[in-house]
Parts: structure tokens; C-alpha cells; sequence
């Protein structure tokens, strides 16, 4: 096997663990949240108003689904220039031969 081929596995293995992970605690995170953060507010915080009960979970679940993108933009960029560093190392190791 090609050099590149090995690191590709490798990576690839290494991220779909941390990945189902994430994407678990997120979809947790989005189901909970709101819920809690609806009751618990409509209870200790609005004293019973349900309109801003509600815009409380509304706010909470807009908050996961936002870092749940920033996160994912992040590990992006970072596999990108992962993928670059092993393409410049490969073509290096070429010109050397």
C-alpha cells in the first residue's frame, strides 16, 4: 500500500469514532435542552408565561444547532490542512526519489 493510502485509513478510523460521538451528544443535547430549559423556565424564571417559556427553549435549541455548526466548520478546516500537510509531505518524498 501507498504511504498516502495508509495515513487515509488512519485518519479515517481515528475520526468516526469522535464523530458518532459528537453527533450522539449533540442530538442529546437538542432533545434536552429545550425541553428542560422550557419547563424550568416556565416554572423558577417567567412564573408561568409560556410565550417566554417558550422563547427560552427557542433560544437553547438555536445555541446547540449553532455550535453544532462552528464545530463542524472547525474540524473541516483542520482535515484540510491534515490533507495538505500529507500531500505536500508525499510529493516532497517523490521529488526526493
Amino acid at each position: 500500500m501507498s504511504a498516502q493510502t495508509v495515513v487515509a485509513k488512519a485518519t479515517d478510523q481515528a475520526y468516526q469514532g469522535g464523530v458518532l460521538i459528537k453527533l450522539i451528544i449533540f442530538s442529546l443535547t437538542l432533545g434536552i435542552l429545550p425541553l428542560g430549559s422550557y419547563f424550568l423556565s416556565d416554572k423558577y424564571l417567567w412564573n408561568g408565561n409560556s410565550i417566554y417559556s417558550a422563547i427560552t427553549a427557542i433560544v437553547a435549541a438555536n445555541l446547540v444547532l449553532v455550535s453544532y455548526i462552528v464545530l463542524s466548520l472547525m474540524e473541516d478546516r483542520q482535515d484540510q490542512k491534515d490533507m495538505a500537510a500529507t500531500a505536500n509531505a508525499v510529493q516532497e518524498s517523490k521529488k526526493s526519489r
